[in-house]
């Protein structure tokens, strides 16, 4: 029992980490480099309130369990760490793929579109974000899992700190709720007028409409504004139907 504990707890610890550090990732490349955000607002990236990214906390047990692998017992050659690597860019690109197939087929929302990227397969993983994950992969091999496992073993050694882990996973739960709440009528909203609603472009459409008494941090609440919560899907949904339009037009001139 107590060895089960400790197992959901490093779990629970290491998808925490890998949360936190990846909304802080996700954070600044959609403000500097994500071409959905053409006016370089800070948005608040996945659909959760608080800084928390679930697909890297799944991520970081995903790399953690791989380094893990009896193949890198013993002498580690340079075969086994370029297959280490190779496993982890693959099983990084098919999370991210299961979580963009989940959203879009289950939620009719897009958290991310790669559609306009070379190799991309429903918009969801491409070849250049999959180069990516396996960078990030060999990063973490090379740089991060000896000092992951030096912290779960003394998470392990001082199983007291399990309280601050419950905390954070309390508190992740009730914001999951709130989200997800979120969600669903927007969920519903996107069934009802059959699109598929771009949650980032929605973000950044909802901001760029001023609000009254900005407060610090106001990016965290990205879907709130002083319209109501309908209005702000209506007028997506008209941007959205104005832009289909707009390709419409322009793949007929192209015929021609």
């Amino acid at each position: 029992m107590q060895k089960f504990q400790l197992i959901l707890t490093t779990l629970v610890y290491l998808f925490g980490m890998g949360s936190i550090a990846g909304w802080f990732i996700e954070l600044f490349y959609r403000r500097f480099r994500s071409k959905q955000n053409p006016e370089r607002k800070w948005i608040n990236p996945g659909f959760l309130v608080g800084p928390c990214l679930p697909l890297y906390g799944f991520g970081l047990i995903v790399l953690y369990g791989i380094s893990s692998l009896p193949l890198l017992q013993g002498d580690i050659t340079f075969g086994k760490v370029v297959i280490t690597v190779i496993l982890m860019g693959i099983f990084l690109t098919s999370l991210e793929f299961v979580a963009g197939l989940v959203f879009i087929k289950g939620l009719r929302i897009k958290l991310w579109d790669y559609s306009e990227c070379f190799g991309n397969i429903y918009g969801i993983i491409c070849l250049r974000f999959s180069i990516y994950w396996t960078v990030l992969g060999a990063f973490y091999f090379f740089f991060i899992q000896k000092h992951m496992l030096n912290m779960v073993n003394w998470l392990w050694d001082n199983i007291v700190f399990s309280f601050f882990v419950g905390v954070f996973f309390g508190i992740f739960l009730v914001d999951v709720g709130y989200s997800l709440n979120i969600v669903v009528r927007i969920r519903r909203f996107a069934t009802e007028h059959k699109i598929i609603v771009r949650y980032e472009l929605l973000q950044s459409q909802v901001k760029s409409i001023v609000r009254t008494g900005k407060k610090p941090f106001d990016f965290l609440f990205s879907l709130a504004n002083d319209l109501p919560f309908i209005e702000n899907l209506k007028n997506y949904e008209e941007k959205y139907r104005n832009t289909l339009e707009h390709i419409k037009q322009k793949t007929k001139r192209k015929k021609k």
